[in-house]
């Protein structure tokens, strides 16, 4: 036996050492071709010299990644399945920390093993859908793990979410039934009445007990103690290119979106993060994110499911706590979004904060103005910035530390992954097509749009959108650059340098980004006109000094100066998420309309939040959650980072 598994491995040895060789020897040749084919450029060649290790690293580590999830589509497994093998190879092996208590890989399928019983006992099958509304904690993996060995798709629901938002969320997704947990009890209460007469709800507490809290719940609690920890019996395979998850995001327009996440993407997606930044297998992953998001639930979480490493949980993120934890825990790698970053480096300075054993980090949105300010005081050998949507099929990874870069694109050979940028209008983020109808692909140093070409036949290349098919419509380009083709179109504005390194610019259209979440502006000025008796409203960005993304700013007509600023801040705070919240308000007494009796919402933007300059009174919202008068002396305290937003 030992002869063959040496046989094996010396056999993958000399596959990879030749797919390496062939695949260096492929880049020279494309090179040289270029360089020739671009009238011999001096500069061209050596942009490529000075890439070639960059792009053959990448290409190799995209080839292993290529291996493994192909490998998984040839035997039809489903993430259960590879979740098993994991377990049958260290069952004893930690699979998730949270709040100092460890959680097994067999401990883990068992507890899911329970989960799919009772869902199965009730009759759920294949194809039907259950929500999921719960904070971070290892039982919410293990739930819609174990729905999954059913079939049963499964919308991770933002816990932070309240009224319409929630409505929405639970409606487009589908849902026959909701799981929710009992800190978000009252959330649920509150939409009880609009939500459908069929929904069957399920409450999760961590204590199991035998109170009702009056929604004709079931006690799902009680329900997995009581059943046995066998694995189910499906009748119905569950398959590589069956649909797992609906995650949600706002995408550049309305309510919250459900994003179509399958079994082959979760694993493209999970399994990408594993082999291009060259994780191990002994790493441990610090996740603070929530993992209702594809960050922490794809990125992050199924680092543990899929690769077999142990995985951090953090309830809610802490910035005082965040390095404390990796020493307490003995992380090596560690998860960002680069709200995170900016928020941890403003803590005053301690002894953890370079005695942890991390050896590299890697999440989204670590702004180049603090990048090298964060990696030397906490002392970060490796910066793993990447870039992607929940719903797109373009994702990229900065893989050696370039600071600020977000990814990149091969200068020697573009083909290998099709991605591309266009130039848009800036105002609308329409293509701008040359006189065949085609898109135009920028230049270097040139902002444009991030797009990735579409392929049905290759599962990493197809778009599978959103649940409303309508929705998904709306991010596909057509005739990019030949007639008949199609590509998923971001609307990030990015630019790339004459390396082929991209760098994130702002979004196009009405939608910002805040606390690293997505903030449509149409949904939040619905809200607030209904909040205000119907006035005219308009919600925009703003920049706020050094913090990354822009704070949401509303523009309100109040002619007569009846507006309740007081219940205006109470109803805010009921029906939008924290980082949905407008943080500046402006009393308008007059308004200049466009010819479609729209404020001029660019004007107002342009103008931002400060009182010297603006006429208009200014509120902002304080700490304890009230809209207070924006003076000149607070103006500057936000302005330098003395209140903090």
């Amino acid at each position: 036996m030992l002869a063959k598994l040496s046989a094996v491995f010396a056999y993958s040895a000399l596959v990879w050492y030749f797919m390496g060789f062939m695949v260096l020897i492929q880049l020279i040749l494309v090179a040289i071709v270029a360089y020739l084919a671009a009238g011999g450029s001096y500069q061209w060649f050596y942009v490529a010299l000075r890439t070639l290790p960059r792009d053959l690293k990448a290409v190799c580590r995209y080839i292993g990644l290529l291996i493994q999830v192909r490998s998984h589509q040839r035997k039809n497994l489903n993430i259960a399945d590879i979740f098993r093998q994991r377990v049958a190879k260290h069952p004893n092996k930690v699979c998730f920390i949270f709040e100092d208590k460890e959680w097994t890989f067999a401990q883990v399928e068992e507890y899911s093993n329970k989960v799919a019983n009772v869902f199965k006992n009730h009759g759920y099958r294949k194809g039907d859908t259950v929500g999921l509304m719960m904070e971070n904690r290892p039982e919410f993996v293990c739930i819609w793990l174990g729905l999954s060995k059913l079939g049963i798709i499964t919308p991770l629901i933002n816990y932070n979410l309240r009224q319409r938002p929630l409505i929405h969320s639970i409606t487009i997704g589908n849902c026959q039934a909701l799981i929710f947990s009992s800190e978000v009890t009252e959330a649920v209460k509150d939409i009880m009445s609009s939500l459908p007469s069929d929904i069957t709800l399920y409450r999760w507490s961590p204590i199991s007990n035998t109170e009702t809290v009056g929604l004709g719940e079931k006690n799902l609690t009680t329900m997995i103690d009581e059943v046995p920890s066998s694995p189910p019996d499906v009748i119905e395979k569950v398959g590589y290119h069956d649909r797992l998850l609906y995650i949600y995001t706002s995408g550049t327009t309305g309510l919250p979106k459900a994003a179509v996440i399958t079994h082959s993407r979760y694993c493209f997606m999970s399994l990408g993060v594993y082999h291009v930044p060259a994780l191990k297998s002994d790493d441990i992953v610090y996740c603070p994110l929530p993992i209702y998001h594809s960050a922490g639930a794809a990125l992050g979480i199924g680092q543990a499911i899929l690769s077999g490493i142990t995985v951090v949980i953090r309830r809610k993120f802490s910035a005082s706590q965040y390095f404390p934890d990796c020493v307490q825990h003995n992380c090596t790698v560690g998860q960002y979004i680069g709200e995170m970053c900016r928020y941890i480096l403003a803590v005053p300075p301690k002894p953890e904060d370079k005695q942890h054993k991390l050896r590299m980090i890697y999440g989204n949105g670590l702004k180049p103005q603090i990048w090298t300010q964060f990696v030397e005081r906490f002392n970060i050998p490796h910066v793993v910035e990447f870039y992607g949507a929940t719903e797109g099929n373009a994702n990229i990874v900065n893989i050696d530390n370039k600071v600020g870069a977000i990814g990149f694109v091969s200068r020697i050979l573009p083909a290998v992954y099709p991605i591309s940028i266009i130039r848009v209008d800036p105002e609308t983020g329409d293509p701008i097509r040359n006189s065949k109808g085609l898109c135009i692909t920028c230049k270097p140093g040139e902002p444009g749009v991030f797009i990735g070409k579409i392929n049905p036949k290759i599962p990493s290349r197809a778009f599978l959108g959103y649940v409303d098919e309508k929705e998904s419509q709306k991010k596909i380009v057509h005739d990019v650059f030949s007639k008949g083709d199609s590509a998923f179109i971001s609307g990030d504005l990015l630019v790339s340098d004459e390396f082929g390194y991209l760098f994130f610019k702002d979004r196009t259209g009405d939608t910002f980004r805040w606390k690293g979440e997505n903030v449509s502006t149409s949904e939040v000025e619905a809200i607030i006109s209904n909040l205000v008796d119907y006035r005219d409203a308009v919600v925009y960005g703003v920049e706020v000094g050094s913090d990354e993304g822009r704070a949401g700013m509303a523009a309100i007509l109040d002619q007569d100066g009846t507006l309740n600023i007081t219940a205006l801040a109470d109803g805010v705070k009921k029906a939008l998420p924290s980082y949905a919240r407008p943080l500046f308000i402006r009393i308008l007494r007059k308004v200049e309309l466009t010819g479609t009796f729209k404020l001029k919402k660019r004007d107002l933007q342009r103008e931002g939040f400060d009182p010297l300059k603006i006429e208009d009174k200014l509120y902002y919202l304080n700490p304890s959650g009230m809209y207070e008068l924006l003076t000149e002396e607070i103006y500057v305290h936000i302005i330098t980072g003395k209140i903090r937003l």
